[in-house]
C-alpha cells in the first residue's frame, strides 16, 4: 500500500510513497502503485481511455536509487529521441540524500520543502530556524507534525499508527532477511554439491561465516 492517495481541485490524481530504507528496486514499486491506480481509474470509467485525469506517482526517498546527479527527477513515457509519447502518467522521484543546499542558496518552494524534510527533526534551537519556516504553507505543515499540540485522542491515535507502521516495517524486514538467507542457503548447497570450491571460498563468495557453511554441509550429509 502507498502512503497517500489524493485528488486536487483540478481532478488530478496523486499517489505518494515515502521510503526511509535503501530500496534499489523502488522504481518497480512505483510502477505497481501507479498502474494499479490507473486500472482503477479506467474501470470506473467503464474502460473509457478518453479524457483520463492525470496521474502522478511521487516518491520521497531518504536513500539514493537513481544514477542521476539531480535530487528531483520527473519521468514520462518518451521515445528514443526523448519526445513525450504520453504525459497522462508522471513519475516524480525526490532523493533526499542528494540535496545538500545551504539555507542561503535555497530559492524554490521545492527546495524549501526538501530542506524542511531533511532537517526539521534535527533542529531544536529556534534561533537556527530558516526564515522560510515562517511562510504560511510550511508553518502549517510543521504545525501538523507537532504532536505537542495534539489532543489526547489524537496523540493516542498517532501513537497507534506509528507503532503499527513500525511493526509492519519490522515484519517486512524480517521477510526480506529470511528470503535473502534462503537464497544464500540454496547457493551454498549448490556450491557444496559441486565440490569445486573450499568451504572458505564458498563462505567468502556468499558473504557468510564459515560456521554457516559448515552447518549447511552437515545438514546435507545427514539428509543425503
Amino acid at each position: 500500500m502507498f502512503d497517500l492517495s489524493c485528488t486536487d481541485e483540478n481532478g488530478n490524481h496523486f499517489v505518494v510513497e515515502m521510503q526511509l530504507g535503501y530500496a534499489p528496486y523502488f522504481v518497480q514499486r512505483m510502477k505497481f502503485y501507479a498502474l494499479h491506480k490507473f486500472n482503477v481509474m479506467v474501470e470506473k470509467g467503464e474502460f473509457d481511455y478518453e479524457g483520463l485525469p492525470k496521474l502522478y506517482a511521487i516518491a520521497f526517498l531518504e536513500k539514493n536509487i537513481l544514477d542521476t546527479p539531480q535530487f528531483h527527477t520527473i519521468a514520462n513515457l518518451r521515445s528514443e529521441q526523448g519526445e513525450i509519447i504520453d504525459n497522462q502518467m508522471t513519475f516524480i522521484t525526490v532523493e533526499l540524500s542528494k540535496f545538500n543546499k545551504r539555507v542561503a542558496d535555497i530559492q524554490t518552494d521545492l527546495e524549501k520543502l526538501i530542506y524542511t524534510m531533511k532537517t526539521l527533526h534535527k533542529t531544536t534551537d529556534i534561533s537556527q530556524y530558516p526564515p522560510f519556516w515562517n511562510e504560511d504553507w510550511l508553518k502549517k505543515a510543521i504545525d501538523e507534525l507537532d504532536t505537542r499540540k495534539m489532543t489526547p485522542d489524537e496523540r493516542a491515535y498517532f501513537a497507534r499508527v506509528t507503532a503499527a507502521n513500525a511493526e509492519a516495517v519490522k515484519a517486512e524486514k524480517k521477510k526480506i532477511e529470511e528470503a535473502r538467507l534462503a537464497a544464500k542457503t540454496e547457493a551454498i548447497k549448490k556450491a557444496l554439491r559441486r565440490g569445486k570450491l573450499t568451504n572458505e571460498e564458498i563462505a567468502e563468495d556468499n558473504d557468510v561465516h564459515l560456521e554457516f557453511v559448515l552447518s549447511i554441509q552437515k545438514q546435507l550429509v545427514i539428509n543425503e
